[in-house]
């Protein structure tokens, strides 16, 4: 019979060695980070050994600690990998979770196109705000960020910049919209926060009133309104590409700020075992390429 310490305690002092933080361990695995510190230490005290050293708020993982952590991962990987296959055998759902704006704009209009290719793979797909961390409850993630997710692995699909858009009667004015200060004469359409338009401004030099206008919850929805003529938006471009090559939305000006943020694939290292997953990332990335 195996001596095995408790697998709860386990799987929490992996993510948190992973990730050197309880906070996001307990994020990842949506339980409280208070939950994360006590499984650690009810596994410290099972093995008699400290595996971390708490200085204030930093954490480091001890001699012991870091070792243990290296074969952890590779068996949590193969744990994975395993249930991944036996699920696969039962012709499971290839479920991915995708950032609203991303699924209406980009995602949704292009998914005919998969289906066609790849008529066997049951895709489900789950549109939510929050952060993805790999936690099982999907297969991957479309997910806006740096590029770093501790633990997945991570491919860039788009990187993104902002750009006023609105419709083309607003553009065709009155009023004339030839340079970034008349802009004051129209209404702005905010999504959430709206330090966007107040970068783009500072990049543009220009001043304006951004206590006016809308706000949205999503950037989707403030290209929607914008569509709509509602307004001017502060378009993220890739999310308005279609817009704008089918002529629904106009660039006001060429200038563009980069968004240190871009939009990325982001799965486990053991997702790229399953045909399914394979078939759907390798779509993926080649209409990234040819948006």
């Amino acid at each position: 019979m195996r001596r095995l310490p408790p697998l709860g305690a386990l799987r929490a002092f992996e993510a948190a060695a992973r990730h050197l933080s309880f906070t996001r361990a307990a994020s990842e695995l949506c339980v409280t980070q208070a939950a994360i510190s006590h499984q650690v230490r009810h596994l410290e005290d099972w093995l008699g050994e400290p595996l971390f050293t708490r200085r204030g708020h930093t954490l480091a993982l001890t001699r012991k600690g870091g070792s243990y952590l290296a074969e952890l991962s590779p068996a949590f990987d193969q744990i994975a990998a395993a249930t991944g296959r036996v699920r696969n055998a039962g012709d499971g759902p290839l479920r991915i979770t995708v950032l609203p704006s991303f699924a209406s704009r980009w995602l949704l209009p292009r998914l005919p196109a998969f289906r066609a290719r790849h008529p066997g793979v049951d895709l489900r797909v789950t549109s939510a705000l929050e952060t993805w961390s790999g936690d099982g409850a999907f297969d991957a993630g479309i997910r806006s960020g740096l590029g770093r997710w501790p633990g997945l692995k991570a491919d860039l699909l788009a990187r993104e910049s902002l750009s006023p858009v609105c419709c083309p009667a607003l553009a065709e004015g009155p009023p004339l919209l030839a340079e970034p200060a008349d802009l004051a004469a129209v209404p702005l359409l905010h999504d959430q926060p709206r330090a966007a338009w107040e970068q783009w401004c500072r990049y543009a030099n220009v001043s304006l009133d951004l206590s006016r206008g809308p706000v949205f919850n999503d950037s989707a929805l403030a290209l929607q309104a914008a569509v709509d003529g509602q307004g001017v938006a502060l378009g993220r471009l890739t999310l308005a590409g279609d817009d704008l090559r089918k002529g629904r939305l106009v660039r006001l000006f060429e200038l563009a700020l980069p968004n240190d943020y871009s939009y990325w694939i982001v799965y486990p290292r053991t997702a790229t075992q399953r045909p399914d997953f394979a078939a759907f990332r390798g779509w993926l990335l080649e209409e990234a390429r040819q948006a």
